[in-house]
């Protein structure tokens, strides 16, 4: 295959990969809607329902929060139902916390069917392909990370624009 056909389809690919992140963008933002939560509440109800349970430092490390925002969040996730807190029977000085078997079924009502046909996506796949595959996820996803890391470190590149509330909407002459 030539260099430039090798290019297209790298292109075509890049270009797929973030077609599809604004996809999973798009869907987490009307779920998080749905659910009336935040993007970082969601964050944390997807770390949670994959591991099980976990510290407030451990939620607030891996959704970059402060020990007081994520207070505030696991306060608002309680409130709605969808956490609560428990004491670790490993370590009774230390609270774990975890998601309820409402927030389970309500995110298993939007992101069910979307499991459901992933499965089904994936079975037409060999395991050399979901070999691949899950390395070049792993990879993007360990690439995103570190530039993650790289950006969080870095002021803001742009000053915020200024709104002046004091002006109105233009004027229309009729």
């Amino acid at each position: 295959m030539s260099s430039e056909m090798l290019d297209g389809l790298r292109t075509a690919l890049s270009w797929e990969i973030q077609a599809f992140q604004s996809s999973v963008d798009a869907f987490d933002e009307i779920a998080a809607q749905r659910l009336a939560v935040t993007r970082t509440d969601m964050r944390c109800l997807e770390i949670l329902l994959r591991d099980g349970a976990a510290s407030a430092g451990a939620i607030g490390q891996a959704v970059g929060l402060t020990s007081g925002g994520v207070t505030a969040m696991l306060n608002r996730l309680e409130r709605q139902g969808y956490v609560r807190r428990a004491t670790d029977p490993a370590d009774r000085r230390r609270v774990t916390v975890e998601v309820t078997e409402q927030a389970r079924r309500l995110t298993d009502e939007l992101y069910g069917p979307i499991v459901h046909d992933g499965f089904e996506l994936l079975d037409k796949y060999g395991a050399a392909e979901l070999t691949l595959l899950t390395d070049f996820l792993r990879a993007t996803r360990e690439l995103y990370e570190r530039h993650l890391t790289r950006v969080r470190a870095t002021p803001t590149l742009f000053p915020a624009p200024s709104v002046d509330l004091a002006v109105g909407p233009p004027e229309t002459s009729h």
